[in-house]
């Protein structure tokens, strides 16, 4: 997290950045730019360039120099219609099984209620809570790896809720009382990945800003911050894994990953129709844009309906701690390229599993489209799907660095440094 500070302090001006969305199956490269007053991001190129087939596994980085190869001519692609040069700082997204996002909270009752809170005070709170999380993130991968020790660090952070005797606030600065109540996101993940993604950025030649989980990104695209009454589920399915982000009364309290996207279903189309991965790649597509005559498109969602079914019972399973706790939130929220199969929003509308989980109403089933995504321009016109989501979700975060004056902002970045050392 140092970095931050070379980059955003001493008057130094940020102005082009690249946004680098890693996929199983597609690198995306955004390049944009920050306005004067850093509250908008402008994207002014757009590049993308298709995987090799060993080039990811289960959404992480298996093959250092092929992501090499295809990062590079997205970047390049991005940055000939840019305009721009050179671009030096990137912001990263990263995924796979191993990422995770947990919300922790601590219950903190004050010895001197009448005494405002100040700022060493907070410091002190907030780092109770990273260490309490950083402890059982460790344990949560030992167990699910079977092997102790596991070096990880974390990568994102935000306050997710804080109340002050019940009371639900923003900043409890200046505030008296005696039971205050922190809850905060954090997203974990192994070093051995980090160690991929920043070997690429050493060999394509640009500073990180920041690793970003991706489902994180995308839950904090649409701007929800301050309104305590949002609620949804995000959940993006890429080439290789499934994201899902839960947000509830403002605040998002975790992430989960598991391995099926879009790749699962191409392999199965390929194995029962005799034929290519590539072959099979463009049909999904054009079955996915109903592009197909009916009879086509009957026999291929036959054959993927087994794939929808396993799909589901993966979400299924990774709400199942979230609905433990409180409702889940009746808002579904899809982005990413293999959201566009009809399979998919049909699983989902389906009343069987809904019955099993705890929604508070029967789920609404929306796609995230460009537009959703907050403080982020398109001047290029090539962002139009949810699968361009996820890349512009990391642009956004790029302006809350930019940005990063609050208080309550910088005691948590000043925790994530403690943490880390």
């Amino acid at each position: 997290m140092g970095i931050f500070s070379k980059i955003f302090s001493g008057g130094k001006k940020l102005d082009y950045v690249l946004a680098l969305d890693i996929g199983t199956e597609v690198v995306k490269a955004l390049v944009f730019r920050i306005d004067k007053d850093g509250k908008k991001g402008v994207v002014i190129g757009v590049g993308r360039a298709r995987q090799k087939m060993g080039n990811m596994q289960s959404g992480a980085i298996s093959d250092i120099s092929g992501v090499i190869v295809s990062a590079r001519e997205a970047i390049e692609i991005a940055k000939e219609k840019s305009g721009v040069k050179k671009i030096k700082n990137a912001v990263v997204g990263i995924a796979g099984e191993l990422v995770k996002g947990i919300t922790t909270t601590v219950h903190y009752e004050r010895v001197r209620p009448e005494v405002k809170i100040d700022l060493p005070e907070l410091k002190n709170i907030i780092e109770k809570v990273q260490q309490k999380a950083y402890e059982r993130i460790r344990k949560q991968l030992a167990w699910e790896t079977n092997q102790e020790g596991i070096d990880v660090k974390l990568i994102n952070a935000a306050i997710s809720n804080v109340s002050i005797d019940g009371y639900q606030i923003t900043n409890p600065l200046g505030f008296q009382g005696r039971d205050v109540s922190i809850s905060v996101f954090n997203a974990y993940a192994p070093m051995i990945h980090l160690g991929a993604v920043e070997t690429i950025a050493d060999e394509l030649g640009i500073a990180l800003i920041s690793i970003v989980a991706e489902p994180y990104a995308v839950a904090r695209s649409v701007g929800y911050e301050g309104e305590f009454d949002f609620g949804a589920i995000f959940i993006d399915i890429g080439g290789g894994t499934t994201d899902i982000a839960v947000v509830r009364n403002g605040g998002l309290e975790g992430t989960k990953m598991f391995a099926l996207g879009g790749r699962s279903f191409t392999k199965r189309l390929a194995r029962e129709a005799g034929i290519s991965f590539e072959e099979a790649e463009d049909l999904k597509i054009k079955y996915s844009e109903r592009k197909l005559d009916k009879g086509t498109t009957a026999k291929i969602e036959e054959i993927l309906q087994n794939d929808c079914d396993v799909w589901l019972s993966g979400v299924e399973l990774s709400l199942e701690e979230f609905a433990e706790t409180d409702l889940l939130p009746s808002r579904i929220l899809l982005c990413g390229g293999g959201s566009a199969l009809p399979g998919i929003k049909k699983a989902l509308a389906s009343s069987g599993w809904t019955k099993k989980l705890s929604f508070s109403k029967t789920p609404e089933i929306n796609f995230l489209q460009p537009r959703d995504v907050v403080d982020i321009i398109d001047s290029t016109q090539e962002l139009f799907s949810p699968q361009d989501v996820t890349p512009m979700g990391l642009a956004t975060l790029v302006l809350d660095f930019v940005n990063e004056e609050r208080v309550m902002a910088g005691i948590l970045k000043r925790a994530m440094n403690n943490i880390d050392k």
